[in-house]
């Protein structure tokens, strides 16, 4: 009977991914070399204090400040540090050293991948990413693999579970959004400086990567429009909950043509209402999903816990298996996917509908000169709805509009805002966020 191989993997990084990638690897080695057809042995974990606590017991000889000696040595490398570098860097030494590399790094992807794929192609390596992009959600290589035979026209997916969290509490409890944050905090959702997330900036760099995979072309975190949710107010939620929506932080990818009938991608992340019989309209707590429609699979959803130590651990071990077994059984490596060059195109190229909340003078001809303008600049009107306020100390009336458009180019859509704020009757905008879904 023959010995079954063995091969090296080092893990850089051991939080709260890489704690439970280690305790998996250990703990199911028998099964994990069943699949694979060779044994996978954690030849070390490479950490900045080898004395740190870790919520995960593991062997202390495991551990090592040497994270270079440690790549070097090993047949598949696992990166989860985070951050750009050292983990770019250790990730080209384990490329240039014949090692598949493993990772999760979504940054690192969204803003040095091109560089990264033509080490790995030059090498004749792997280089794998499932947990990049929505945790345990197998997603990359579905679009990848699944639907590569087939044209992709759009991409809408939740991909942050805190912001995601975040809207359902001011949508289910009617929170603000500094209690619903805290409250994020407390469970462990948020990290103590949320920026990254509640500003898009983590969305934003998953959206990259979906785009890239999804329409074959390179696009980086520069590429996508980038807003976060730190303005949407309760008084928003509850007006898109009364209009038949709900309001989420969305990536969206999607083929368009620009004025110039010139074919491109629109790659955006931004906070918006959706109808709550859109299927992601459903998608609760800190939970992710992505929405795909393709021109001959029709719409197909992608659902389930977009963070978390072993969710997320789960896609870093499908990557690994997958590239053991290509060690084991040969052939090529898998490589990316681009095979040619769609531009990004401007978020004024994006074609969408707005939800605009006015606070306006209660007279006589307001409505009318507001739809005049809109009617002017080529926005159609869709839904429109009227609040009377009365302030009590003044005893002066005002109207709150909200207004759902028809989808018009964002070109369009914003000059009209712009206009509208320039209305003699018009107090203030409050609140302008997209529509999709309609």
């Amino acid at each position: 009977m023959t010995e079954m191989r063995t091969l090296k993997v080092a893990l850089l990084g051991c939080g709260n991914v890489g704690a439970q990638v280690a305790r998996i690897l250990l703990e199911d080695a028998d099964a994990l070399a069943a699949r694979t057809g060779a044994r996978l042995q954690l030849s070390g974990i490479a950490v900045r204090n080898v004395n740190s606590r870790r919520d995960v017991e593991l062997p202390q000889e495991l551990f090592t400040t040497d994270a270079d000696t440690l790549v070097k040595d090993a047949d598949l490398v696992i990166e989860l540090m985070g951050g750009i570098e050292p983990a770019r860097s250790l990730i080209v030494t384990a490329i240039r050293n014949g090692a598949c590399v493993v990772t999760g790094n979504k940054a690192l992807l969204a803003q040095d991948g091109p560089s990264l794929y033509e080490e790995g192609d030059k090498a004749g390596v792997q280089l794998s990413y499932e947990a990049a992009v929505a945790g345990a959600i197998p997603i990359l290589r579905p679009i990848r693999d699944s639907l590569s035979g087939d044209r992709i026209t759009r991409v809408l997916g939740i991909v942050n579970g805190t912001t995601n969290y975040i809207l359902d509490q001011m949508d289910t409890t009617g929170a603000q959004f500094a209690d619903a944050l805290a409250e994020a905090q407390r469970l462990g959702y948020a990290e103590a400086d949320p920026t990254a997330d509640v500003e898009g900036h983590d969305a934003a760099a998953k959206a990259a990567i979906l785009a890239s995979l999804s329409f074959h072309s390179r696009f980086a975190l520069e590429n996508v429009h980038c807003e976060g949710i730190s303005s949407v107010s309760a008084s928003d939620i509850a007006a898109a909950k009364d209009a038949g929506f709900v309001i989420k932080l969305l990536a969206i990818a999607e083929k368009l043509n620009d004025a110039d009938g010139n074919e491109g991608v629109s790659v955006r992340v931004h906070p918006t209402l959706l109808p709550r019989e859109h299927p992601l309209a459903a998608v609760r707590g800190a939970f992710n999903a992505v929405f795909i429609e393709a021109e001959n699979a029709g719409e197909l959803m992608f659902y389930g816990q977009g963070a978390g130590g072993t969710p997320t651990a789960s896609a870093v071990l499908g990557d690994l298996i997958s590239a053991a077994r290509r060690l084991v059984l040969g052939g090529p490596a898998r490589t990316e996917t681009t095979t040619g060059h769609v531009p990004a195109l401007p978020i004024d190229a994006a074609v969408t509908s707005y939800y605009i909340g006015l606070d306006v003078a209660d007279q006589p001809g307001v409505l009318a000169k507001i739809a005049q303008l809109f009617a002017e600049h080529g926005v159609s009107i869709e839904i429109m709805r009227q609040t009377i306020h009365r302030d009590t100390e003044s005893n002066v009336e005002s109207a709150e509009l909200r207004i759902i458009t028809h989808r018009a180019s964002e070109a369009a859509l914003a000059a009209t805002v712009e206009a509208v704020k320039g209305l003699d009757v018009i107090n203030s905008v409050t609140s302008v966020l997209r529509v999709e879904g309609v």
